[in-house]
């Protein structure tokens, strides 16, 4: 077995000089709330580009169910929002990041109101409601499930109503370009069929997650881990690839696509019960329902190992009918569709893989270690979620970080000259050696249920070892091909971040927040309270270390 695989710099293989060069100040990569904020901060000193993968709304954020957390009480406080996110990230959070998160997060959200954002309120007041980890009531929602899709679409008319900026969909990132230490912008395949280079002064990075890197997710079907993979290729320094957070609650119904239920239906009140009928909740946690997100995850699973089932069920039957029918108008038309009526009867849930708490390096202005590469949102890796994000923390982030990440990207000196770096880029590969066209849905469909058997709620070190090895057959060979279509590059870019998340749940042998390790079930503050890094050396090997707390790697776990 090839375990000291090469990962190629790029899954193209462009004859440089020949590629049309299109300029602008500021390249966002990704359409979501990260990137729109950034490119709103970004506009005010320069023109930017925003570049959605598929069409301008399709994103992780226009299926955030969940809310906004900002502290807006009276008798709540920056502090108490930094006690509740800290706690929840077990000993990872920097308290720096998390400072800077809850104290700027108020003003980002009524920055969104004075934009016309449409919140849920109670009179004159925004109305308040409370998530599991979150000890007041400090989340704002709009439309009862529909927040992400609100603010999404704020952020998408100030961004229309800007001249400096150009929003194009269908626009694919292959690769990035950049020479010795420094990003200067995309290969990208345009909706026309055609590639060209986008040079730019700054490359803001904010291309979501990587769900669809396991059979069950929350996650659309663009959440393919493409912003990851392309900064690992890049030489970006990537960590926590470890901390996958899973969803307690996702729709279960055979033949329904796979929805995320909002943890606000349980702060709201909503039980959950198994196929008997009974509520196990308070059996595994203090907190009932409203335990973290990995808590009421393991539990679910737990208890549908003791009951023989595929599924548990959330139960708002006790609840006011009318009330939550306005509450969540988005689920109970969802469940309508399946002939459920969530008034008399359960919904059928069950966890699934929901949100990357690991990515790209970057401090609070958003910067990564390469010059010119900048990184906000899922992709980003800011230190503010840990080792269990907080719920509804990451919209805030997303406002927070992205706007920071566009405002610090005009420090970015200018680049050096296109020709003079385009004429470093390699080019002109072959195909890797192989006689066939791989057949990508097969190999996409064998690589998430591997991650789902091996690297999902639980783990363990055979099993993660065993994915390791056959993520490692599959790259061998797929890796270096080049694909003429955009499915197989996502592949690659699945099979390029799947690894990166095996090798650090490899290395980090306890059980910390979402990292829960079956053989390690403790957690260990002695050997690893601290960050594991990632990145690809110039040879292309995967390099990792254990990050100190002033983060510099200080113990080297290379293979």
């Amino acid at each position: 077995m090839n375990e000291l695989l090469v990962t190629p710099r790029l899954v193209s293989s462009p004859v440089w000089k020949d590629l049309p060069v299109e300029v602008t100040d500021a390249l966002v990569i990704g359409s979501g709330v990260a990137g729109l904020r950034a490119a709103i901060a970004a506009a005010e000193w320069g023109r930017v580009m925003v570049l959605a993968k598929d069409r301008l709304a399709e994103t992780n954020s226009q299926y955030a169910q969940g809310g906004v957390a900002a502290a807006l009480a009276e008798d709540d406080s920056y502090e108490k929002h930094a006690e509740d996110t800290l706690a929840a990230g077990q000993g990872m959070a920097d308290p720096d990041a998390v400072r800077f998160l809850v104290t700027e997060g108020a003003r980002r959200v009524k920055e969104l109101v004075e934009w016309g954002g449409n919140f849920d309120c109670e009179g004159n007041r925004l109305l308040l409601t409370q998530e599991g980890g979150h000890s007041h009531r400090r989340i704002v929602h709009a439309g009862g499930d529909a927040t992400g899709r609100e603010i999404q679409s704020v952020l998408l008319r100030r961004a229309h109503a800007m001249p400096s900026i150009r929003l194009r969909e269908n626009a694919f990132v292959l690769d990035l370009v950049g020479h010795d230490g420094r990003v200067c912008g995309a290969l990208v395949h345009r909706d026309d069929g055609k590639a060209c280079v986008i040079w730019a002064r700054a490359v803001i990075l904010a291309s979501g997650g990587a769900g669809q890197v396991y059979r069950e997710t929350t996650n659309p079907s663009v959440a393919t881990a493409d912003g990851e993979a392309l900064a690992f290729r890049a030489g970006a320094v990537l960590r926590d690839m470890e901390f996958v957070q899973f969803h307690p609650t996702t729709f279960y119904v055979a033949g329904a696509a796979r929805k995320l239920v909002s943890e606000a239906v349980r702060g709201e009140g909503a039980y959950l019960r198994d196929a008997r009928g009974e509520r196990f909740m308070p059996s595994y946690h203090a907190r009932a329902e409203l335990a973290p997100r990995d808590v009421v995850s393991r539990s679910i699973l737990a208890q549908m190992r003791k009951t023989g089932t595929t599924h548990v069920f959330l139960d708002l039957t006790h609840l006011d009918p009318e009330a939550m029918r306005r509450r969540f108008p988005g689920l109970a038309d969802l469940c309508r569709e399946y002939h459920i009526d969530i008034t008399r009867e359960g919904v059928p849930v069950h966890p699934s893989a929901h949100y990357m708490i690991g990515g790209v390096r970057v401090d609070k202005f958003g910067r990564s270690n390469l010059k010119g590469l900048y990184a906000c949102g899922e992709v980003a890796s800011s230190g503010v979620h840990g080792a269990n994000r907080l719920g509804s923390n990451s919209l805030l982030e997303c406002l927070v970080y992205g706007a920071s990440a566009g405002e610090s990207a005009f420090e970015c000196d200018e680049p050096p000259s296109a020709g003079q770096v385009l004429g470093s880029m390699p080019g002109d590969a072959t195909a890797g050696p192989m006689a066939t066209t791989p057949e990508i849905e097969d190999a996409r469909q064998s690589l998430r249920s591997l991650m789902w058997r091996a690297v999902g709620i639980e783990r363990d070190g055979d099993g993660l070892r065993a994915a390791e090895r056959q993520i490692l057959h599959w790259s061998s060979y797929l890796l270096p091909y080049c694909f003429a279509v955009t499915r197989g590059v996502e592949l690659q870019n699945m099979l390029t971040t799947a690894r990166l998340i095996v090798r650090s749940a490899i290395v980090r042998q306890e059980t910390r927040g979402v990292h829960f390790r079956r053989d390690f079930p403790n957690r260990d503050d002695e050997h690893f309270r601290r960050s594991l890094v990632l990145w690809r050396d110039s040879e292309g090997r995967l390099k990792s270390a254990i990050e100190s707390p002033g983060g510099h790697p200080d113990r080297d776990v290379s293979r």
